[in-house]
């Protein structure tokens, strides 16, 4: 059977039918010369592989026999002379796909063996840098044998250890700010826990001048004996966090007992079915809903002693704390509180024994509730609770004749209890800041002597920063709060002075400790010294019988040195400690009275001295 007329004058004899075989009953395409020049210069391997795989187009007979030729054997990469004219005998498609995976593969490569040189040369200098190293720190020891192979194997230890250790901490802490914490370990000393939290200026400029009573607060709380701290809880400050803190958060002797699913704690005593906590989370409301100073004062101790005789009452403390926030933050959390659906109708506020009447206290809304109000209707309100809230929840309202308006001017009553107010707080146990949230939890500690267990956090986010306000707002909040405003800037550098004292006070506590163990050290070397030198003395016998004379009178002289020196030891801490508390104590106001030995001319002594300390 001939082939056909198209392929007969462009096939050579190498790419003609065997002998046997059948014909070819398709034309071959266009490529063939190029199978023809591919089977002339490799005519064993190329042209068997050319029998074997036809090009395209281009059949076997049905009959035909596989070439008894060996396959070509594939490797991973191809010789450039049997890849670049195999090359075209593929189809396009097929082409592009060969060289993206053949730029790969090159690229994949040469990106392997750079790596493979490039750490083999830092091994091979680090070995080097290393060697030299440990050569000078272990030259005396290199006269021992195989000292290099110990180096090298050393060196591979600490350079395996070294790379196990960042893997670790990459998987336990792989994000960017422990990364951050890393470089601020090698680079800087940890930083102060009580800084300034709301973000400002570190430094405080004082703007009061209190007495060293009025910053020393630190109370003798018995908690086994029948001493009661009584939380004073003012809306939206915070005080249901601090509230759960006292009962959740804090190390006792016997813990509060809190049940899943309920509100108050057991807060007893130790080895007493006694509470010492008066507060939302231990006794709840038993005075009333969030109530004020009048009502705790004349309410507490007949609640906690009502049961018992006069006569039988044990003589308590009854410390009082607080919480306080700033005013317009504190306005604007409690009318979203309102426009959620509050109302604290169940508070009684009980002034000389009886509740306001509806004249003296009217309601600024007629239904259940005072839900959706806009802020304008809030604020409009003139018998508002809200307004100066923290100042009258803090002052003795028996003192303005309780809710009664008519009893004084309004400029005089505003007067009153402002200075009630300053005063009550000034006299608390401990008052806290909710903008301070780590200062607070150190002075509740200091104050108390009890420690809480984990740390206090600062929420820099609550729902009265995501109100946005304009300035005139802001100021009318501010005007409608004035004298919240005065008692928080009050409360505010009083608090910041009481830690900037309490701060220092530790430092120099433990300064002073310091002191006190390097004196008592120096006079126990002294004393084993003196005593080392007798007993040598005493253990050579031939210069004892030589100068058996001068034996006692040595030893009389080293006991009389020792004696002088604890002697002089002893009038020197004395000495001190005398000095450190008359530099401490304050000197006294001119105008102030005499009887008060322990008031100061200011902050400006112990701030000035805490500045020079850093």
């Amino acid at each position: 059977m001939a082939l056909p007329a198209c392929a007969a004058g462009v096939l050579r004899p190498s790419l003609q039918p065997e002998r046997g075989a059948p014909a070819r009953t398709t034309c071959p395409r266009r490529h063939s010369r190029g199978e023809a020049e591919l089977a002339e210069s490799r005519p064993r391997s190329v042209a068997a592989s050319a029998r074997e795989d036809p090009p395209r187009g281009v059949s076997r007979g049905f009959n035909s026999q596989p070439p008894t030729d060996e396959p070509l054997k594939a490797s991973s990469s191809l010789a450039g002379a049997a890849r670049a004219p195999l090359f075209p005998l593929l189809p396009r498609g097929r082409r592009g796909r060969m060289h993206d995976l053949r730029r790969r593969w090159d690229l994949g490569s040469l990106c392997r063996a750079l790596l493979t040189r490039g750490l083999a040369a830092l091994g091979h200098s680090l070995k080097h840098v290393l060697g030299a190293i440990f050569s000078k720190i272990f030259g005396p020891l290199a006269s021992v044998g195989n000292m290099d192979e110990k180096s090298n194997k050393l060196l591979l230890a600490l350079v395996m250890l070294f790379l196990f250790a960042v893997i670790v901490l990459q998987y336990v802490c792989p994000g960017t700010e422990c990364q951050v914490l890393r470089l601020q370990a090698f680079s800087s000393p940890m930083p102060d826990p009580y800084r300034s939290e709301d973000e400002s200026s570190a430094r405080f400029v004082p703007r009061y001048n209190f007495s060293r009573s009025d910053l020393l607060r630190k109370v003798d709380f018995d908690i086994k004996g029948d001493d009661l701290i009584v939380f004073l809880h003012i809306q939206k400050t915070g005080g249901t966090t601090f509230g759960r803190h006292l009962v959740r958060n804090i190390q006792l002797e016997q813990p509060c007992e809190c049940r899943v699913g309920q509100k108050k704690c057991t807060c007893h005593r130790p080895g007493k079915r006694e509470t010492w906590l008066f507060s939302r989370f231990s006794t709840g409301w038993s005075c009333g809903l969030h109530a004020d100073w009048t009502e705790l004062t004349s309410c507490v101790p007949a609640v906690v002693d009502g049961k018992r005789d006069a006569k039988l009452r044990p003589s308590r403390n009854f410390h009082y704390i607080t919480i306080l926030r700033d005013p317009v933050s504190r306005y604007l959390s409690e009318w979203r509180h309102v426009q959620r659906g509050a109302t604290w109708k169940a508070s009684l506020h009980v002034c000389d024994g009886r509740p306001p009447t509806s004249e003296e206290l009217p309601s600024c809304y007629t239904g259940d509730d005072w839900s959706g109000c806009p802020l304008k209707e809030f604020m409009d309100c003139p018998y508002n609770l809200a307004n100066n809230r923290q100042v009258r929840m803090l002052s003795d309202l028996t003192l303005v004749g309780c809710y009664n308006l008519s009893v004084m001017p309004e400029k005089q009553r505003n007067k009153v209890l402002l200075e009630s107010a300053k005063s009550n707080l000034k006299h608390m146990a401990f008052f806290g800041l909710t903008e301070f949230q780590r200062k607070t939890q150190y002075l509740f500690e200091k104050t108390f002597n009890m420690n809480f267990i984990s740390p206090f956090t600062q929420y820099n986010t609550t729902r009265a920063s995501s109100v946005e306000i304009s300035e005139e707002t802001q100021k009318r909040i501010e005007g409608l709060n004035f004298l919240d405003m005065e008692l928080y800037s009050f409360a505010k550098d009083l608090f910041l002075q009481r830690y900037q004292f309490m701060r220092q006070k530790d430092h120099q506590d433990a300064r002073r400790k310091r002191q006190e163990q390097r004196k008592f050290l120096k006079g126990r070397f002294l004393q084993t010294h003196f005593q080392s030198q007798g007993q040598g003395q005493s253990q050579n016998p031939s210069q004892n019988q030589s100068q058996s004379p001068n034996v006692n009178a040595n030893q009389n002289v080293t006991q009389n040195l020792i004696q002088n020196l604890l002697q002089n030891l002893t009038q020197n801490s004395s000495q001190n400690s005398i000095q450190k508390e008359n530099r401490e104590s304050p000197k006294q106001d001119p105008g102030q009275e005499q009887s008060d030995s322990n008031t100061s001319n200011g902050t400006n002594d112990y701030i000035g001295s805490v500045e020079k300390w850093r």
